[in-house]
């Protein structure tokens, strides 16, 4: 028994290393951050495996997590006239949270749930907010992440808004192929602004030619 206990916290520490090296390169892609900064700011974070079907968030509740996706998904919805409205997915290496609800301190008008197993780590708002206070790199990490965030999104609007239904689906295939593999197809056909229909029509199409 000993041993076993033994065997598993060793492969839980491994976990935890494995995932913060992997938050750390993605911070280090926008700031150097020096080794003492990164770990004054892990001691805030934690860990979880949370299974398919739980819910991160929920209409109504303030969001005060910021979650970095080790391995897993996540999909960010809204509930309307009964139906599941796609906002994204968020995958291996994101960064995200419903960042209306977390930087407004107002309660959510969605939902985040896991669309399979996932490992995440996670930290509070104070807790962040503490850490960019004691680290100009961090806070310029925080500040130039929002930023492409904020781009992001405006050039998902805008692609959404000019493309037609079969263009948006190519391009969706082209950058985040897996996603067909992993989440429901109705739950993509709603990313994209489609029916379930609609999408297996543009399917079939694009496969007959």
């Amino acid at each position: 028994m000993v041993i076993y206990i033994f065997i598993y916290l060793r492969l839980s520490q491994s976990l935890i290393i494995t995932t913060m090296l992997a938050l750390k390169n993605k911070i280090l892609t926008y700031s150097n951050v020096s080794n003492s900064e990164f770990e004054f700011a892990f001691q805030f974070y934690t860990k979880e495996k949370i299974k398919k079907g739980t819910l991160l968030s929920e209409e109504g509740k303030v969001v005060d997590r910021l979650y970095f996706m080790q391995k897993g998904c996540v999909v960010f919805y809204a509930m309307i006239d009964g139906e599941e409205k796609v906002v994204e997915f968020f995958t291996e290496n994101d960064i995200f949270s419903d960042y209306y609800s977390y930087l407004r301190a107002v309660p959510a008008k969605g939902y985040m749930r896991a669309t399979e197993d996932s490992i995440i780590i996670s930290v509070n708002k104070n807790d962040f907010e503490e850490i960019l206070k004691k680290s100009h790199a961090l806070e310029h990490f925080g500040r130039k992440f929002l930023e492409d965030r904020h781009l992001t999104v405006l050039i998902n609007f805008q692609n959404n808004a000019v493309l037609s239904n079969e263009d948006r689906y190519l391009r969706l295939t082209r950058k985040r192929p897996t996603l067909f593999q992993r989440v429901p197809q109705y739950l993509i056909a709603s990313y994209l602004g489609l029916t379930a229909v609609g999408l297996s029509k543009i399917r079939k199409r694009l496969s007959e030619k």
